[in-house]
């Protein structure tokens, strides 16, 4: 096959259609997200799963958009940056990454230490610590095709939360009613829970992943990027599709889980105040029964070990590319040290935020305040590149893609406004 042809998808197994966009949706089903459904399930009971379903179209829209950045240009959303855009702005956003990832990872950390000393029963440091430190290693030391391979069937983990709820004694006419017709009272309570949820699906950090992963690929499949052969982008175009529309709905299908699982426990139960995903699986215990509180449990571990990796990860592509280091999961160590090392540096930081006195739900809302007001312009440059010929050549997104590529850049704006005035 020709060097600049792409791989025809029709050819290729389910497993390899599905890459990036699978590993982003997952990834953002972190612990982090798991404490913000879990607390709008705690407290609304049924009356917000809606509003998953409601940001699926818009995370779907600008996870494809940044996907066809990488896989056309060939380049991350930083180095589009540096080449398009005043060196100022890309100092900006990527200073405002770090310190937002920073923070998630800090509490992603802590969650898994803290849900895995519920399990075994021990101090929380030794396991964020050690969390922390395998999370590098496997990052660091193992092949991008085995690691990529290992990021893809660890998304296998979420279906944890899909068998809490079959456990939780779901009322499922109230549980689809709150699914898909919107529930909404515009006070402060409601406000702030609409916005945590936009603002734990749709973040900075998963823009950069899923298009530095299609560069990822094509330096795998050695394959050009698709500008510089357009008229055989189809099957390439088709697989960027497929692979975000199923990562973004195992994203928001988990979430929708996770909310109802609690509204049927914690709610049904008067509980209505969750500080941590930890804190969720340590009450579902005596009102789901001990099977639930494990799996939900496990489910907090699995999806951090998947979750810290993408976090260090898009820090690391964003460093390299405003540097103009070499970069990449498929480079070895030594071929890249800057960039690995930016991934240890960004994971330790985190490891050593729970040395701290710092209140992990309010990292946790710190890391929310930030993606919320990183994400906006960080679109709206993104929907620029996409639009932008003389970037993208005849990859340049259509007006129906960059409809909805607009509409998310817009309703995130709003929570961003939000975030500022409530």
């Amino acid at each position: 096959m020709p060097e600049d042809q792409p791989a025809d998808d029709t050819r290729r197994n389910p497993l390899e259609v599905l890459g990036p966009g699978l590993v982003t949706g997952a990834a953002d089903d972190d612990p982090s997200g798991i404490g913000t459904y879990s607390q709008v399930g705690a407290q609304f009971g049924y009356a917000l799963p809606w509003a998953l379903l409601f940001s699926y179209p818009l995370m779907v829209a600008i996870q494809e958009i940044c996907a066809r950045v990488g896989a056309s240009t060939g380049l991350g959303i930083a180095q589009n940056l540096k080449e398009h855009y005043p060196r100022s702005l890309l100092r900006a956003v990527v200073v405002l990454l770090l310190i937002a990832n920073v923070f998630n990872l800090g509490a992603d950390l802590g969650a898994m230490g803290a849900a895995f000393a519920l399990i075994v029963p021990g101090p929380v440091l030794p396991a964020t610590i050690a969390f922390g430190i395998a999370s590098i290693i496997l990052e660091v030391f193992i092949s991008y095709q085995r690691y990529a391979a290992v990021l893809k069937w660890a998304t296998l983990s979420l279906f944890s939360y899909f068998a809490v709820v079959v456990l939780a004694g779901v009322d499922w006419p109230a549980a689809i009613h709150g699914t898909i017709v919107p529930h909404f009272r515009f006070d402060s309570d409601h406000v702030m829970a609409l916005v945590a949820v936009l603002g734990t699906t749709i973040s900075p950090y998963l823009f950069f992943w899923q298009s530095a992963q299609e560069v990822e690929e094509q330096h795998r499949r050695h394959v050009k990027p698709l500008c510089v052969s357009p008229r055989t982008a189809g099957p390439e175009l088709k697989r960027i599709r497929t692979d975000t529309l199923v990562g973004m709905g195992f994203s928001n299908l988990t979430a929708i889980v996770i909310v109802i699982a609690t509204a049927a426990t914690l709610h049904k139960a008067g509980i209505t105040q969750i500080d941590s995903a930890v804190e969720a699986a340590s009450a579902l215990r005596p009102l789901a029964g001990d099977l639930a509180f494990v799996l939900f449990a496990i489910g907090i571990i699995s999806t951090g070990l998947l979750a810290v990796p993408v976090l260090a990860g898009s820090a690391a592509y964003a460093v390299a590319e405003t540097f103009g280091w070499r970069e990449g999961l498929a480079r070895r160590p030594r071929e890249a040290k800057a960039f690995y090392a930016v991934i240890a540096l960004a994971t330790l930081a985190g490891v050593g935020m729970n040395f701290l006195a710092i209140n992990p739900m309010k990292a946790l809302y710190w890391s929310a305040v930030l993606n919320g007001l990183l994400a906006p312009p960080l679109m709206f440059v993104t929907m620029l590149i996409a639009r932008n010929k003389a970037v993208m050549g005849e990859m340049a997104i259509s007006r129906g893609l960059a409809f909805g590529g607009w509409l998310s850049t817009a309703v995130m704006a709003a929570v961003a406004i939000l975030f500022l005035v409530i």
